[in-house]
């Protein structure tokens, strides 16, 4: 039996993901017809069909566990020239993202794999393009912002012709009014961990 392209991400709402898909589009990065926009919390990852249950059952403990949280995008910024991506940046929320992808990625888990660069999350707008058309990207979205409520995260499957279709929704569990002790011991809203007494 094959293998199937699953992936793990946190949508961008509308009417900013229909935006960013078409301005990306707009660059020139057909790629993009096939892609929702989003924050990735799992790239592309092969995994045997078999495992779909306890990869649901990892991320539902996942979504129990949290509660919503801010995101804010504001400007771009690049890879390059390590990657040829330019993307908008995540100005809040990124600690949420971070704590949420390393428990999917937790090495105990049905999803553990490790990273080819460290953790930045991020709403790619061009990808493996031409030069010219990624400054562009770049510079039209250097003034873009959005915000919204993060409420939860999905599971996305790739087909073979490179397109990706939601599975499943993770609704967080908690309600946003919870606060627990961020980085250093603050409260803080932007780490999804559940409050602990």
């Amino acid at each position: 039996m094959g293998t199937v392209t699953l992936g793990v991400s946190i949508a961008v709402p509308e009417p900013h993901g229909s935006r960013l898909q078409r301005c990306r589009l707009g660059f020139g990065d057909a790629a993009a017809a096939g892609i929702p926009t989003h924050v990735t919390l799992l790239p592309p990852t092969e995994v045997d069909p078999d495992d779909r249950p306890a990869i649901e059952d990892h991320l539902a403990a996942i979504a129990a566990a949290g509660r919503p949280f801010p995101m804010r995008l504001c400007g771009t910024g690049t890879f390059r020239p390590l990657s040829p991506v330019v993307f908008v940046r995540v100005v809040e929320g990124a600690a949420a993202c971070g704590w949420l992808q390393e428990r999917v990625r937790d090495p105990a888990g049905p999803l553990a794999r490790e990273l080819l660069f460290p953790y930045h999350p991020h709403v790619t707008v061009a990808h493996g393009i031409a030069e010219e058309a990624m400054d562009r990207a770049s510079a039209e979205l250097a003034g873009y912002e959005a915000a919204w409520e993060v409420a939860g995260f999905a599971l996305y499957e790739q087909d073979p012709a490179g397109v990706w279709a939601l599975r499943r929704e993770f609704r967080f569990a908690a309600p946003a009014s919870r606060a627990t002790a961020g980085p250093g011991g603050a409260a803080s809203r932007l780490d999804p961990a559940p409050r602990v007494a």
